[in-house]
């Protein structure tokens, strides 16, 4: 049985596969040759990321197709529904990016309330001629702990932001769109463990109560944040988005920062991608990454093994 890997696995997962006599087939094919590549190759498994559309013209000219795979749990890039309808197989990894996100979440938070995302630029640029007035002007950070965080989404990264926040000392606030409570345990390396429960908080009350809040949904047809929501919460909020491009309004959040409602802002994911928008590219108050929340190698690893144990699993 043939497997196409069109944005690549770990070798742990390739060779685990291998083991079992799949034929692996690890390469990049365009967008435009992959029905071709498929029929001629005979491909019964394709597993991609979030850069390969699999629409419903893709599903209908591959008949040999069996299964199809996803790193991650985003199915935006895939007709899910026309897929299943199909009789095509899904498998997805849910739990293997989360802890790599939260901690981008994290990094864009901690760089974002201590200016570092202007001052890397700046440094270089000015840092031997103005290093005592770049220093007044950095000087005016905050700190996290004390803080308190709005988490929109309480699936697995979710969960996982909430993790660290509490780690920082941090208050947080969790929004559930079933309304129904969120429970948590906090592992340590010397085995002792905590747990927390989490009462779901309407999502306007948590866009009113939090400094920081960050997106956790899956990809929606219209904008979950938008100019009324922006509204509601306090001026100075910090924002990050590292969940889908869409679920908040950037042209609205660009006019919430200009009028300076919104200090901080934090992008991994865009509307346009991958052709952000110049005005987001420009804005110096932005903190930006290019859709890199899941990789990590750790990641790919986890991706890659659990991926092909799903597949193993599937045709036992």
């Amino acid at each position: 049985m043939k497997i196409l890997v069109n944005e690549g696995i770990s070798n742990s997962g390739k060779e685990l596969l291998e083991s079992k006599g799949y034929e692996v087939m690890v390469m990049r094919v365009a967008q435009e040759q992959l029905t071709n590549f498929i029929n001629t190759h005979n491909i019964s498994i394709l597993l991609v990321k979030n850069n390969t559309k699999i629409s419903k013209e893709v599903v209908d000219a591959c008949p040999t197709l069996e299964l199809i795979g996803i790193g991650g749990d985003n199915f935006s890039n895939l007709d899910l529904a026309y897929i299943k309808s199909k009789g095509i197989a899904v498998i997805k990894t849910p739990t293997a990016a989360a802890n790599a996100v939260a901690e981008l979440v994290f990094a864009h938070l901690l760089g974002m309330v201590r200016y570092l995302h202007d001052s890397n630029r700046q440094m270089p640029l000015e840092g031997d001629l103005r290093f005592k007035e770049l220093k007044q002007y950095y000087a005016k950070g905050t700190e996290l702990k004390g803080k308190t965080i709005g988490i929109v989404g309480t699936g697995n990264t979710g969960k996982a932001v909430a993790k660290i926040a509490l780690g920082l000392g941090m208050k947080v606030l969790m929004n559930n769109k079933n309304g129904s409570d969120t429970n948590i345990s906090i592992s340590y390396f010397d085995g002792q463990e905590v747990n927390f429960s989490f009462k779901s908080n309407p999502l306007s009350s948590l866009l009113q109560d939090s400094d920081f809040i960050t997106l956790h949904t899956p990809s929606l047809s219209q904008h979950l944040i938008g100019e009324a929501e922006l509204r509601l919460m306090k001026k100075g909020v910090g924002i990050i988005n590292t969940a889908t491009g869409g679920v908040l309004d950037e042209v609205a959040l660009i006019n919430f920062i200009e009028g300076k409602h919104v200090a901080y802002a934090a992008l991994d994911v865009y509307e346009t991608e991958p052709n952000p928008e110049i005005q987001l590219l420009m804005n110096p108050e932005l903190s930006l990454s290019p859709h890199i929340g899941g990789a990590t190698i750790e990641t790919q690893e986890r991706m890659g093994v659990e991926l092909a144990n799903q597949i193993i699993k599937h045709y036992e």
